[in-house]
């Protein structure tokens, strides 16, 4: 598919994950994709990747708590391919902690990088965005609407970034859609530390009884930044295998 043909696509938290899967799904249908992450090694391998594969990648380093890091983004974004049409707000910090055993600086780093990070984006690239009527799509989660031991300030950060698109699509629609995107449980890196009887357990509580995959969230992200999605703003769309809408109850 080409869907995204001549769109510049930037994809922060590229590095690995979702955002690695998600920049390599947008080039394949053809976008030129600014990856950016501070995993710089494994940032510029997705990118080189892609550019063997016949894509048009570079690799930006960018802490997106910072204002700076981000106009420099920018400035590269413009220096390597021009104005930019697609967004994906992915990166995200997690420290597994209930709220009174969480350091401040903690959570103001999640709140940063996690929720801080979206406004920051949107300020960067909202000329770029209205100018080429495009689309944001930021990474959320499942957190937002159930509560789990040890993701307060994560959870807060993922309701607020589902509360901020909201905000945004109706602030700048018609030019630009705003919409998010929630996986459930899917198999990235964070899961390697996780033992796998509790692997399982995540699994079965999927109505599809498994993990999903980083490549499956890249196809939401995909289609709501191309041209099949142009009536959906303001949307939170859910993938998570029917973790959601199962529960283990009599």
């Amino acid at each position: 598919m080409n869907r995204l043909s001549g769109h510049i696509a930037v994809v922060t938290g590229a590095a690995s994950g979702i955002g690695a899967a998600s920049a390599v799904r947008l080039a394949a249908e053809g976008a030129a994709v600014v990856l950016a992450d501070i995993a710089d090694q494994a940032g510029e391998n997705v990118a080189a990747s892609i550019r063997a594969d016949g894509g048009r990648a570079v690799f930006v380093h960018c802490d997106v708590s910072s204002q700076e890091q981000w106009a420099a983004l920018r400035e590269q974004a413009h220096a390597h391919f021009g104005p930019v049409s697609i967004l994906h707000s992915n990166a995200f910090v997690h420290t597994d902690a209930a709220a009174h055993e969480l350091p401040i600086e903690i959570w103001d780093r999640e709140m940063s990088v996690n929720l801080k990070a979206l406004y920051l984006a949107t300020l960067t690239f909202l000329d770029d965005l209205r100018a080429g009527r495009g689309s944001l799509i930021a990474t959320s989660s499942v957190h937002a609407h159930f509560g789990l031991p040890g993701y307060p300030a994560y959870a807060a950060a993922k309701g607020g970034t589902c509360a901020l698109i909201r905000q945004l699509a109706v602030e700048y629609g018609p030019e630009v859609r705003f919409n998010s995107v929630l996986p459930g449980p899917i198999l990235t890196e964070v899961w390697n530390e996780v033992a796998e009887e509790d692997r399982e357990l995540s699994a079965r509580a999927t109505a599809l009884g498994r993990l999903g995959r980083p490549e499956e969230v890249a196809a939401a992200v995909a289609f709501l930044a191309s041209g099949d999605a142009t009536y959906i703003t303001g949307t939170s769309l859910t993938v998570d295998g029917g973790w959601t809408v199962k529960k283990e109850s009599k």
